[in-house]
């Protein structure tokens, strides 16, 4: 069985959730299920890296760390997520943005 790292230095619920309820969010890796999503068997691609979805809650987990309920648009699954594991699409700093120069506006267009 794997060993469950749990970033014992990292307490994120002391700040606020980085993330907001109907906020646009990419997956920032391939995430499978590890057993918890049921209805499909462990190890399943659940979410594709860069595919875009949206948060609908914010919960806690282990008092330690927020989770994001995302749901994704593409495959319709909605799946718990770390902040780590996401990356905002409405929200990019201007730094950014400049750095994208003309693709930004394909960032924008992404539903």
């Amino acid at each position: 069985m794997a060993d469950i790292r749990r970033d014992d230095d990292v307490i994120e619920i002391e700040e606020p959730p980085r993330f907001e309820i109907g906020e646009r969010v990419a997956s920032r890796s391939v995430v499978r299920n590890d057993g918890t999503y049921n209805g499909h068997d462990i190890g399943v691609v659940l979410v594709g890296k860069g595919e875009v979805g949206y948060v609908r809650s914010i919960g806690t987990f282990l008092q330690q760390f927020y989770i994001y309920a995302v749901e994704f648009t593409d495959s319709g699954r909605q799946v718990g997520m770390r902040a780590k594991e996401l990356c905002t699409l409405d929200r990019l700093p201007d730094e950014v943005l400049a750095q994208l120069g003309e693709r930004a506006a394909l960032v924008r267009a992404l539903r």
